[in-house]
């Protein structure tokens, strides 16, 4: 009797031939897993964005309508969601529009009347835009006065979410009838604003100065002296866009 002897590179290819079969099985047994886990993934939660202010940002405010269309044209809008109490108002055109832009309203009086905890709760924002001062300068108000009151809701909103990105206007020029020396209480305010913020922002709360004034001319960007008009609210949504991309861009690196 003979006995066979076997191939020996034959064996070896055949027990490669095995293990491949083997782990090609296990990849497709494992792939629909591996999807399920995918699908059930949470989508990312949408950054949430409050523009709080007076009746420039709010009645009707409509440089935050041609910010949102900014913002969607560059393909930010499915990430970011505008927040507030207040419904946005008619700009001809849907768009995110709640707010939290109160007309008439001045810096000092939030604080006075304990008014922002409330919004903050309501809202929930992570990014806080905030175009305010203008009825303080109006009224009279010393520029300390408000840039205490700007401090005070600083450390509410902080209060509220430790990380809180703040951007802080300084505000538009003024020039209405009755009020002569409030262009030169808005140049008192705003050279402030920058020392304020920088003294107060943080690492995981930074403030950024929006320059507004810049560039606005009350003779052709406002209505009434004080109030922009359809080139004074592009001028404004132009000056937002970069501001707040560099915020949101910043928050997705991070996150």
């Amino acid at each position: 009797m003979h006995t066979r002897v076997r191939n020996p590179r034959a064996a070896v290819a055949a027990s490669a031939l095995l293990t491949l079969v083997g782990a090609l099985l296990l990849t497709l047994l494992a792939s629909p897993a591996r999807a399920a886990e995918s699908s059930s993934a949470p989508a990312a939660e949408p950054t949430r964005i409050m523009a709080l202010g007076d009746s420039i940002t709010g009645s009707p405010g409509c440089w935050r309508a041609l910010l949102w269309q900014d913002l969607r044209d560059a393909g930010y809008t499915d990430g970011v969601d505008f927040v507030g109490s207040r419904a946005p108002d008619g700009c001809g055109f849907d768009f995110d529009g709640e707010h939290e832009g109160h007309g008439g309203i001045l810096a000092t009086g939030i604080v006075r009347d304990n008014l922002l905890p409330g919004w903050m709760a309501g809202a929930d924002p992570d990014v806080v835009m905030m175009t305010l001062g203008t009825n303080d300068v109006w009224s009279g108000l010393p520029t300390e006065n408000v840039l205490e009151a700007y401090t005070t809701m600083v450390g509410q909103m902080r209060a509220h979410n430790p990380d809180v990105r703040v951007l802080v206007a300084q505000i538009l020029p003024m020039n209405p009838n009755g009020c002569a020396d409030c262009g030169s209480r808005v140049v008192e305010l705003n050279a402030a604003i920058p020392g304020w913020a920088a003294a107060l922002s943080t690492a995981d709360s930074p403030l950024t100065v929006v320059d507004l004034w810049t560039g606005f001319d009350t003779a052709t960007d406002t209505a009434d002296g004080v109030h922009p008009n359809d080139a004074g609210i592009r001028k404004m949504a132009d000056t937002w866009y970069p501001a707040l991309t560099g915020v949101l861009d910043g928050l997705a690196a991070v996150a």
